[in-house]
């Protein structure tokens, strides 16, 4: 087998794909855009490692109601759910592998999953593994869960 379709040791550490360029600008891009906004209610944190029942995961982003920075205290696996979580398609990724995950989450206890599709400048916000709401780069997606608000033209840009 050629080496280049080998994983790497971070897909086999984290369990996902090596992200790209367009991935890591829409991840800082959704950051900055609910972060500031949404302090006050939400700890975003990037590339946590959650402690699932079925599997670890790490997803992109997670969104929790409070987490504190606690030095001499840290965690390397989050073992407390997020109230959502947002994965990016990555080029190598398979959408099937992120809707296995989709369930997955949903199994564990968040609220809401946000799957954004960087090629079709789309984000599908799931309340459960059946009902979402679909939003494109022109639109002000709304997490109604969360009740959090995000103008898709500041995120695939």
């Amino acid at each position: 087998m050629d080496s280049t379709f080998a994983p790497s040791s971070y897909e086999i550490e984290r369990g996902k794909p090596l992200p790209s360029k367009n991935h890591a600008i829409i991840q800082a891009n959704l950051l900055l855009a609910i972060q500031p906004k949404y302090a006050s209610k939400f700890r975003m944190l990037p590339e946590i490692n959650l402690d699932l029942p079925e599997h670890d995961r790490v997803p992109d982003l997670a969104i929790y109601a409070s987490v504190e920075f606690t030095p001499g205290a840290d965690e390397v696996r989050m073992t407390e759910v997020p109230l959502s979580v947002i994965e990016i398609l990555s080029p190598q990724q398979s959408m099937t592998d992120l809707m296995v995950k989709r369930g997955e989450y949903f199994k564990a206890g968040v609220q809401s999953y946000w799957l954004v599709l960087p090629d079709l400048l789309s984000i599908y916000v799931f309340y459960s593994p059946e009902e979402y709401d679909v939003y494109t780069r022109q639109d002000l997606l709304k997490d109604k869960t969360l009740e959090i608000e995000v103008p898709l033209g500041e995120i695939f840009k």
